[in-house]
């Protein structure tokens, strides 16, 4: 993937000695043999201090800002050297590059997009939720020359952020999820937030293609970014479904794709994910491929909509990554439609500022529509807890290993559950702690 030439020409680094690389990697614990390891400092400890041993895990070099003995490429800085690598693979990429944004369902209709254009040619996608500072470059770093198509995710949590990453990936098609209260903490408002994700137009190819959610109230700033950048704006949302009939494992939808009608499947539960499936068959039909068929192999990951029975019985909904308002009410309405007793776990939603308080309360006609009994953990859903009636409190912890054991004790077999809170809430030990108490013979 790197020869040593080219590693050099990208970064203006230099080397001990010539190497070259099989992949990139910036975490011993994910190396693989062959991997350029990137030396990365930041907030999570200096990558230094472990080049010795991705060295001797089989990293075929590290690249680093401070000289150190062995394979090296030592360039002025890592990070600066990391976006110079993905400078340089987008640069010597031929195939058609996408890039997805958006308040709620990137990574989501990102793995859409990516099951979808495997199907048509080799495609390539961004790992997990790889879509910051450091997550783009990699993916782009990361992108094997002969791909087809590409498929990079673009994120934000802070105004600025998006613009400098649309410019670094250069997509011939943006997608924009929607427009939701996301971050507000630091944002302010909606429309500061509608405007960073517009953002990403600015990183458009000419003659470039913006697929926009038709249904959102920011719709106007959307297209006004997509115009300026001179794209092609194209719409999805409901207004393409002509019919649709919900099951136990998902939806069959009949719907308008570019001009043509036609019929698909999502293996995924909500109206959510029908969204994503029309976003990403939107974009995928300007590419010029029809993914009606293969978006029937999609199948959501863990943290993000997976749900499986337990072996005690227990239906499990994780969607234990991340979350804001929009989707814990999205997932919510998922929980809503299950068979048993609908057991709500819900942890805080972080990076609201002043709007935490009113965000979290105003969860509760969701809560009381869609769930027999509330668990919740963290300061901020004590608000929601209070808010809804005392028939549905079960439980309010201050973090999710103090609640964990309470669910996992409380839940019987035929109980649905849905596992959802913000990333920085660490949500997922209560879905091991269900999982591990499924292994345990129903009472």
């Amino acid at each position: 993937m790197w020869t040593a030439a080219d590693l050099v020409a990208a970064t203006g680094g230099a080397m001990a000695a010539p190497f070259s690389a099989t992949g990139i990697s910036i975490d011993t614990r994910t190396l693989q043999p062959g991997d350029l390891f990137v030396a990365l400092a930041g907030e999570n400890g200096d990558g230094h201090d472990h080049v010795a041993a991705a060295l001797a895990a089989g990293a075929s070099g590290a690249m680093v800002h401070r000289w150190m003995p062995g394979s090296t490429l030592l360039v002025e800085d890592t990070l600066e050297g990391l976006w110079a690598l993905g400078r340089f693979a987008r640069a010597r990429f031929t195939g058609r590059m996408i890039a997805v944004t958006g308040s709620v369902g990137k990574t989501t209709t990102k793995e859409m997009l990516r099951t979808i254009l495997s199907a048509a040619g080799p495609t390539h996608a961004a790992v997990a939720s790889y879509n910051n500072h450091w997550g783009v470059p990699l993916t782009l770093a990361r992108m094997p020359p002969g791909a087809q198509f590409a498929v990079a995710e673009i994120g934000t949590n802070h105004p600025g952020e998006i613009a400098p990453l649309a410019r670094l990936v250069r997509p011939h098609l943006n997608v924009v999820t929607a427009v939701a209260a996301a971050h507000i903490g630091f944002f302010g408002t909606i429309e500061a937030i509608a405007n960073e994700k517009a953002s990403i137009a600015a990183g458009l190819e000419p003659g470039g293609i913006s697929v926009l959610p038709a249904a959102s109230s920011m719709l106007s700033r959307l297209v006004q970014a997509s115009e300026t950048a001179g794209a092609h704006t194209l719409l999805f949302g409901p207004d393409q479904i002509r019919s649709s009939a919900v099951d136990a494992d998902g939806t069959t939808v009949e719907a308008t794709i570019g001009g043509m009608a036609t019929r698909f499947r999502v293996n995924a539960s909500g109206p959510h994910m029908v969204s994503n499936a029309l976003a990403a068959l939107t974009a995928a039909q300007a590419l010029g491929v029809d993914g009606c068929a293969a978006i029937a192999d999609f199948r959501p990951g863990a943290g993000r909509g997976a749900r499986r029975v337990t072996q005690a019985g227990v239906t499990l909904l994780d969607e234990s990554y991340n979350a804001n308002g929009a989707s814990v009410r999205a997932a919510l309405a998922v929980l809503a439609t299950l068979p048993g007793r609908r057991v709500a776990v819900l942890g805080d939603m972080r990076e609201l500022g002043k709007h935490g308080v009113s965000e979290h309360a105003s969860l509760a006609e969701d809560v009381s529509r869609s769930a027999d009994i509330l668990f919740a953990c963290g300061p901020l859903m004590a608000h929601l807890f209070d808010a809804v009636p005392p028939g549905l409190r079960g439980a309010h912890t201050e973090d999710s290993a103090t609640l964990a054991p309470i669910v996992a004790a409380a839940v019987a077999p035929g109980d649905a559950v849905l596992v959802k809170g913000s990333l920085g809430t660490r949500m997922a030990p209560i879905v091991h702690a269900l999982e591990s108490a499924a292994l345990k013979k129903p009472a």
